[in-house]
Parts: structure tokens; sequence; C-alpha cells
């Protein structure tokens, strides 16, 4: 055994001023996520009125009591077109990994107590990302739908990458991954494609009005004139078009029927034959709001990290004496194998070669990899050109891109450059990546970033023959490092689906645990596949 020890002083008056630090950067990403929460309820007694149940609670009542929940993408759009303060955030959708009727499953539903549901340009990405996930990962989807369909006011912006979510639910049919749909109310136009595309469809009495025109567009285009039930009623598509299998009184009634499919969908959970008399780590999870220093600047060691967030802090590490930045070792998470790879500083041409050969290494055993960012990047200088940066940076990209085992990454602090690739970045195609609320990602430091564009400007007015202005050169470097200190935080960054969402730190372990255990019952599972998918007639 290799049990990590601590040198952390848990209550010491730096251990506290880190703590604290984070707990305010935490509890700014949860007052953005409660707004948008609070602006759903704002709508409760709308939604009372018509005998509808909020979205959150569509959710709630779909979700086996008291099982897991891991929330994607809930701030995606955050501060983008429509968005002003947060409280729009999420794309218009409410999703997650759940388990319904004891089945791992990925679960949409439309948040129509904002906006109707209407899906905005991120909405749309959002859904494109919901829906890898449930490819890769051979998961079932149940979608409880109401919405508008697009955001007319970025038509354009949604309407050729909506398609793409349209032709993605005909392939995953194909794949034999089935898709439950609850058209709790309005699905117009384009939203009436998401459940038609659907291999099972639960309409509701007096709620459902699903169809391609509504009674006013088509008075305008053809002069007919039609009720809304007459065009896309419950009853309608039940008893006369057949578009829709199940006729469900309510709201909840639909869900009941949602949870009655998935018992019979033959889908059972493959994770019974994982070992879960795993120890817990040796130190505790509350601890690990005071590793990383308030400070950004100051270093820290990773390995603190790891130990609080590995089956009994047994960390087998590879080439410990072989480059102090980049660090790789063995592990157990949740009773599954795992190798870690993990930043004290910027990637060495050593590093690069050592996190390469470890990353050969694991998949020559099938282990998953976890990546944990900490670093600045690439090292940069003479000694690291001559020793081969680039070729060695390359080939550790050309391993994480190219390896075929299940890559989870997890952005600790700072996540910068090329070093983000070689991380596993969002661009590198992780099953999940998940952030730290004090995370950072960019192609540098802000102020760096700064003081590079003054360099470069200074340098051109010296070529051209002008005296340099330090105005104007203080004002650039200072108005550069601004833009990208705020293009480089963890709300920024979830906004713009770099990542999966923003985890407290103190939830690492049972998210990750929970993503390893999706990932092995994809393994296991095999799937049916047909070549167009499920007919419906």
């Amino acid at each position: 055994m290799s049990i990590l020890q601590s040198e952390i002083a848990v209550g010491s008056e730096q251990y506290e001023q880190n703590r604290e630090a984070l707990l305010a950067q935490l509890a700014e990403v949860r007052a953005v996520q409660q707004k948008s929460i609070d602006k759903s309820y704002a709508a409760k007694p709308k939604f009372d009125k018509k005998g509808k149940i909020l979205p959150h609670e569509r959710v709630r009542l779909l979700l086996d009591a008291d099982s897991p929940f891991v929330e994607l993408c809930s701030l995606v759009g955050y501060n983008m077109h429509d968005d002003k303060d947060g409280s729009e955030a999420g794309g218009g959708i409410i999703a997650g990994i759940g388990f319904v009727s004891g089945v791992r499953a990925l679960v949409t539903a439309s948040n129509s107590a904002i906006k109707g549901g209407t899906m905005s340009p991120m909405g749309v990405q959002k859904t494109l990302r919901l829906q890898k996930i449930a490819l890769e990962q051979k998961l079932p989807i149940v979608t409880l739908t109401e919405s508008g369909g697009a955001n007319l006011n970025y038509a354009a912006e949604v309407f050729t990458y909506g398609g793409m979510t349209f032709a993605n639910q005909a392939r995953m049919s194909a794949a034999g991954i089935p898709q439950i749909s609850v058209v709790h109310g309005n699905a117009t136009a384009g939203g009436a494609y998401q459940p038609g595309l659907s291999d099972y469809v639960i309409a509701v009495r007096k709620q459902t009005e699903m169809l391609l025109a509504g009674p006013p567009l088509l008075l305008a285009a053809t002069g007919e004139v039609a009720t809304a039930e007459e065009l896309g009623g419950a009853e309608m598509h039940t008893q006369v078009s057949g578009v829709a299998e199940y006729l469900a009184e309510n709201d909840a009634d639909g869900i009941r029927l949602a949870r009655e499919i998935f018992e019979h969908l033959n889908w059972k959970e493959q994770t019974s034959t994982l070992n879960h008399n795993y120890k817990e780590p040796r130190f505790a999870p509350e601890e690990l709001l005071g590793i990383i220093p308030k400070d950004p600047k100051q270093p820290f060691d990773m390995k603190e990290i790891v130990a609080r967030i590995i089956d009994d802090s047994d960390f087998l590490e590879f080439k410990q004496e072989y480059d102090a930045l980049t660090i790789c070792g063995w592990a157990k998470m949740g009773g599954i194998h795992i190798g870690i790879i993990t930043n004290n500083g910027p990637i060495t041409p050593q590093g690069a070669v050592k996190a390469a050969q470890f990353i050969h290494l694991c998949e020559q055993t099938q282990r998953p990899l976890l990546f944990l960012h900490n670093t600045t990047g690439f090292m940069v200088g003479t000694d690291a050109e001559q020793n081969g940066i680039i070729k060695h940076g390359s080939k550790l990209i050309q391993a994480v891109a190219n390896a075929t085992v299940p890559k989870i990454s997890i952005v600790i602090a700072g996540s910068y450059g090329a070093g983000n690739y070689a991380m596993c970045g969002r661009s590198l195609s992780p099953d999940f990546i998940f952030a730290w609320p004090n995370s950072h990602v960019a192609v540098m430091g802000a102020a760096q970033a700064g003081k590079v564009l003054r360099i470069v400007a200074e340098g051109k007015q010296k070529a051209s023959g002008m005296e340099p202005n330090p105005q104007m050169l203080d004002f650039l470097e200072q108005s550069t490092s601004m833009k990208l200190e705020q293009q480089s935080t963890a709300l920024f960054n979830t906004a713009m689906l770099h990542d999966d969402g923003i985890i407290d730190p103190r939830d690492t372990r049972k998210v990750l645990i929970f993503l390893l255990q999706t990932i092995y019952e994809a393994q296991q599972r095999e799937l049916n596949p047909t070549r167009f998918g499920v007919s419906r007639f």
C-alpha cells in the first residue's frame, strides 16, 4: 500500500483564508443557480391554476426517491442572449443523469416556467451535448417536454443546429437507445418533432398541444379554422393520428406512465458486479475547501487533493522521481481501478513523456483516466525548446486524443493554453468534464496576455518611428488583462459549455464515483441496433 500523507495544517490561519475564499466563489455560483430556480417557482400560481406541475417538480417526481442525480450544464448561456443576471441560464432545459424505476437514465425537462421553455442557441448546444452523453454512455432518455420550440429572436442561430438534434434522435433510436417523451403542454413546430422522433410518446389530456402549425398560423397560411385541440390535442393524437401511444390524465399520471415504461424496458442496472466494499479516504472531504491558496499564484501540492478523493488515500505513484511537476499514479475510486494525471505546475518535456507513457499503460489494461487540472501550460524558454517541448507536448496531446479508455476531467485550479489540451479539456472530448468554482481556463494568464499585447504594440510603435505612448499602452495592457480575466472564470466557461457543470469541491468524490459507475455500465451493456430505428405507424 502507498498511503498518501497530508501536510495541510487544518484550522490554521492560511487554511481558513483559503477555505473562506473558496466558499465565497461557491456561493457566487449557487446564487446564480438559485436565480433561475426562483424565477421558475415564481410561475407556480400560473401552473397551479392550469392544474400543472412545475418543471423542477416534474423531474423530482420522475426520479426514484433518495437516489443520486448529477445535474448537467445547469448554467449554460449565463449572461448570454436574453439572460441578464443568470435567472434565464440553463438553456431552457433541466437535465442530468439519475435513476427512473431503478434504471440509470438521462433525464431532460423543458423549463416551461421561463419563456415557455423556448430554445435558445445555447439550449440547442446543450441538447447536442446531452445527446452525445446519452449515446456514448448508452443511457435511455426520458424527456418531459413543454416548449414553444425555437426562440425566434435567435432563429438563425437555432435552425441548423436544431436539425442536428433531430438527426441525433433518429440515430439514437437506430443505435438501440430508448427515448420516452411526456408532452406536458405546448409542442409546436420544431418542438413537435422532438416527441415525434421519440420511441414512446405520452400525451396529457386537455394539456398536450402537439402540432406543426397552431390555429393562427394555420389560418394565415391556408385559411382553415381549427382549434388547438383538433389540431394537436391528447385525445386526437392517441385515438386518431396515433402520434402518441399513451393518454395520461394529468402531469403526475404522465410521469407515472413514463416510470412504468422504464419498468418494462428490460434495461437492467449493470453495476451489481462492482465491489462496493471500498474504503473511504483517510481525510475528510470538507478539508478540500482549505487546500487551494486564496492567491492563485501560490503553488500547492495536488496530492493533497488526490488523498481526499481516492479509496483509502492509497496512491501508487508512477515515476515519482522523474519530473515532480507532472504527477501520475494508480488508485481506486469506488472500487474501480483508475489512472490519475495531475499537475503541480507547467508541463515540462519530461513531464509530457512521463504522462504519455502512463496513458499507454492505462490503455494497455483498460483503466479509465482521471485528469485533475492545475497547470499554467507547457513550459517555455530556451531549455524547454531545446529539449523538444513541441515534440513531446504534441505526442502527449496525441496520446490523450487517441486513448480509447474512458476519460474524466475535473478542472481543479488553472488550466491554461495547450496544457488544457494535454489534460483532456473539452476540445479533447472527455466523457465528462466538471469544474470547481475557483477554476480558470484560458489561452494564457490574464496578466501575461496584457503584457504580451503591450510589448507587441510598443514594438510596432517603435518600428514605425513613433514615440511609445505610455498611457495608451497602459490602457491596452489593463483592458486586455481585465477582459481575459473575465473570460477565464468558472462561470464564463460553464456558460459557454466548456464543461458539464460546476461542482462543490466536497462533492468531487461522489460525483466521480457516480460517473465511473455510469461509464462502467455503458461498457458492460450491449445494445440492439436497427438500421433505421423504431418505426412508429
